[in-house]
């Protein structure tokens, strides 16, 4: 039987050798075999098992409830793989809705349009997910703060708008890089003080305004979805960069 190392697994499945081990310590996937010098070796029902978690990690389920899940006597291969078909298939039917509106939005930056119908920001998502995010956002920053952001993002060209996407995804991707560092030391809050600075480009924002979104960032199930893409570790790590950085 083939068996693969932690790092050939990695490579072989497109995610991170840390997503492995963090994977392992939390008891998601342990390796099959380990060799008398520890190291981690994944056979077949290794690799299926990564093939059902990343499939359930894209329908942005927490890494808990798959763990529950898989662990659940009466699961059924089988019928999982039929049913992430299923589901995958819907969201490729909305992704090309979400990817229309993306390329109208471009469009419409690139003309430097500033008014716009807003309901056309949200075509693709769900009625109620829309009307959901848009008054959500209102509750929490205040109807001028987010009508105020709109008009600034949609006042960008399309050469700004792309310089921004990429400072975000770039500070992202430092960020992650030094989720194992103490959050106090400078290299983290230099990187701190740049995403603050990247969210000032977004709207006014103060250090609690700033606070309160690291906590948010933490506590919503939907922003953990989106930084674990970098590390399962990173929604918590930004909670308590960004309160050492505004004072705690």
């Amino acid at each position: 039987m083939q068996r693969f190392t932690v790092k050939q697994l990695a490579e072989i499945a497109g995610v991170s050798v840390r997503t492995l081990h963090h994977y392992d310590k939390i008891g998601l996937l342990c390796p099959g075999k380990r060799s008398e010098s520890r190291y981690r070796y994944y056979g077949e029902e290794e690799c299926l098992r990564l093939q059902q978690i990343l499939l359930y990690r894209e329908l942005e389920l927490p890494l808990a409830a798959i763990r529950e899940l898989l662990d659940d006597p009466d699961f059924d291969a089988l019928t999982a793989l039929q049913e992430h078909k299923r589901a995958l298939t819907e969201r490729k039917t909305r992704l090309n809705t979400l990817l229309r509106t993306v390329e109208d939005t471009i469009l419409a930056l690139t003309a430097k349009q500033t008014v716009m119908d807003y309901t056309t920001l949200y075509t693709g998502f769900s009625k109620e997910t829309a009307e959901a995010y848009r008054k959500e956002a209102e509750e929490r920053w205040g109807k001028d703060v987010i009508e105020a952001s709109h008009q600034r993002l949609l006042a960008l060209g399309k050469k700004e708008w792309e310089a921004l996407q990429a400072l975000g995804e770039d500070l992202n991707k430092q960020l992650a890089a030094c989720v194992h560092l103490p959050v106090d030391c400078d290299d983290v809050q230099r990187l701190i003080a740049l995403h603050y600075s990247y969210i000032g480009k977004h709207f006014d924002v103060t250090r609690e305004i700033y606070r309160n979104l690291g906590v948010m960032y933490a506590k919503d199930e939907r922003f953990r979805s989106y930084y674990d893409r970098y590390d399962e570790r990173m929604a918590d790590f930004l909670r308590d960069a960004i309160a050492f950085y505004c004072g705690n």
